[in-house]
């Protein structure tokens, strides 16, 4: 199976439009089958574009997301990550995604970050 239950994932969805906001999720895989992932955790969104700075929304989600419309970037990241304590630093034109331990994950988008 690609992905398991319990997995701790990093989902960022494909900006079809320039204009479009900037969305991610970050999450626990709650079930996986036939390229559909259930998960449970948080979007992170560009607030404002000027300031290019991520936020976590604050409500827990549950998201049905399928993989097979190219539309999604799945990460799939150590178990070791705490997932409350992520946060997002400007790196040169992309991110890095923490959570404060050694572990780190370097990501641009197209266009300016």
């Amino acid at each position: 199976m690609i992905l398991q239950e319990g997995e701790k994932i990093h989902v960022i969805h494909r900006r079809l439009f320039e204009k479009d906001i900037r969305r991610h999720f970050i999450g626990v895989v709650d079930r996986y089958e036939a390229g559909v992932i259930r998960a449970v955790g948080h979007v992170f969104v560009i607030a404002n574009p000027r300031d290019n700075v991520f936020l976590r929304k604050p409500e827990t989600r549950v998201r049905v997301m399928s993989i097979h419309g190219g539309n999604l970037l799945v990460n799939v990241l150590p178990q070791t990550v705490e997932l409350e304590k992520i946060r997002y630093e400007p790196l040169g034109q992309g991110f890095r995604v923490t959570d404060g331990s050694d572990w780190h994950l370097d990501i641009k988008e197209f266009g300016r970050a």
